[in-house]
């Protein structure tokens, strides 16, 4: 059954002890970056909790981080699937979105601030690349948008960098859906109306760090993903309309030809990205609940929160692709070292010479800033085992055949349009002709072994 809002699903999280309550007093501006590191670098992620920050200093707001991405459980959850069941799920919302629903009033309506009311500053805003970052920055928003032609709804998620009580700072890039509205909107002179959805059903915001195609409505796929329609209020001062039981609605418009000073901030590749002037965006109206919630995402350094919902949630947009093409994908998996980002391993089971190529270029098309390391391997292979993927690296490749390099310029600006074209390398880990045998016992006396493995002493010991 659907989870009628966050906070059904952090209870949830609860019952499951996948949510540490942090009882202690904490200063926003370093320590709930810092202990929300230390947890993901020294728990590993079968055991790491997301993460209820109850006191932070100078705030009566809690602060939540790592409830869609802590772990591989964490994100099944929020699906309510089980880890192997995941990408059905994503194959299922993609075959089956659900239209949302349009409501009069939620959740979000219960407090409404305009005019001098408006303060983005009276919430706990982490400061979270700390003597880099220029300030703090929303890490989770869910901003919504829409095609001015088609009037398609888009959710995605940006960088946004807080400045003042009424204003901020938005890093959109060209690639990004988003972008598109507003390059429309600004050959016409128009602003581009926007909205920032701080904690919402789970499945709004794993769609919304997912590669959704452009004409698909982000709201319809992630009722396809719970299952039910989510449901939608129009906001105050523009013709937008947000969830309804979000936490927080920051309202606003992005001004046609406008841009100011922002970052650099600390992205997912580990590394501090790049400062530039990105576009303005004014604050109009606040909506929020009684109580609100203040939702984060950890970016930074893999292992991170990002790398686990980018990767989870861009390997099933390749998948979708591939399969429409006809290949027979048997999975994708985008590594979580590789910030979900970079690293990208296709198991398929080729029919002809020369599909491993479109089974390569197909894969970058859906969007040609992923991959930079794309190998592709048989489909007895599990890409998640990275022992696997290694062995085949090892002993079915042949370097100076299998290696493929698409080059491109090199040292490039962020905010450059021609990083699309960013060099990769792709590798035929696939057999070329027919192997021998495994050197391994029969499956059968495996299988054996596995139902008598108390009887020898060895139980436990494999944690």
């Amino acid at each position: 059954m659907a989870y009628r809002d966050l906070r059904e699903y952090l209870a949830r999280l609860d019952a499951l002890g996948k949510l540490h309550h942090i009882r202690e007093e904490v200063d926003k501006d370093w320590e709930i970056a810092a202990i929300t590191r230390r947890v993901f670098q020294r728990i590993p992620d079968a055991r790491r909790p997301a993460l209820l920050f109850e006191r932070v200093k100078g705030f009566t707001i809690p602060v939540v981080v790592g409830v869609l991405g802590g772990s591989v459980e964490i994100y099944a959850a929020a699906l309510e699937c089980r880890p192997e069941e995941t990408a059905d799920r994503w194959q299922q919302a993609y075959r089956n979105p659900i239209p949302p629903k349009v409501v009069e009033g939620g959740p979000c309506k219960e407090v409404v601030l305009k005019g001098e009311q408006v303060n983005l500053l009276r919430f706990p805003v982490p400061v979270w690349s700390v003597g880099h970052d220029p300030g703090p920055y929303l890490t989770a928003p869910l901003v919504c948008s829409v095609d001015p032609v088609t009037g398609v709804r888009n959710v995605g998620t940006y960088r946004v960098q807080v400045k003042e009580a009424a204003r901020a700072a938005m890093m959109v890039n060209w690639r990004q859906h988003m972008r598109t509205h507003i390059t429309l909107n600004e050959e016409q002179g128009h602003p581009t109306p926007a909205a920032i959805v701080l904690g919402a059903d789970p499945t709004v915001g794993l769609v919304s760090v997912s590669k959704v195609p452009y004409d698909m409505d982000e709201f319809a796929v992630a009722g396809g993903l719970r299952g039910a329609p989510i449901e939608l209020v129009r906001c105050e001062t523009n013709d937008l309309e947000v969830p309804a039981a979000a936490e927080i609605v920051i309202e606003g418009e992005i001004p046609a030809n406008v841009r100011e000073p922002e970052g650099p901030f600390g992205e997912y590749t580990g590394y501090m990205g790049a400062g530039g002037h990105a576009f303005a965006f004014r604050v109009t109206c606040i909506t929020h609940r009684r109580d609100p919630i203040f939702h984060a995402f950890l970016s930074q350094m893999p292992p991170s929160e990002s790398s686990t919902i980018r990767g989870y949630g861009r390997e099933r947009a390749i998948m979708k692709v591939l399969r429409q093409a006809g290949i027979r994908v048997r999975d994708v998996h985008m590594t979580h070292s590789g910030g979900g980002n970079a690293v990208l391993l296709i198991s398929f089971k080729p029919e002809y010479p020369g599909q491993v190529q479109q089974v390569v270029w197909t894969a970058w098309s859906v969007d040609p800033t992923l991959g930079k390391f794309t190998i592709v391997v048989d489909d007895d292979i599990d890409v998640h085992d990275h022992f696997q993927v290694e062995a085949a690296l090892s002993f079915r490749v042949r370097p100076d055949r299998d290696i493929y390099i698409a080059s491109a310029p090199y040292s490039i600006p962020q905010e450059a349009e021609v990083r699309a074209r960013g060099s990769k390398v792709a590798i035929d880990a696939t057999k070329k002709h027919e192997y021998p045998p495994l050197s391994l016992p029969p499956e059968d006396h495996l299988l054996e072994v596995d139902r008598r493995w108390s009887h020898y002493g060895l139980a436990g010991l494999e944690r």
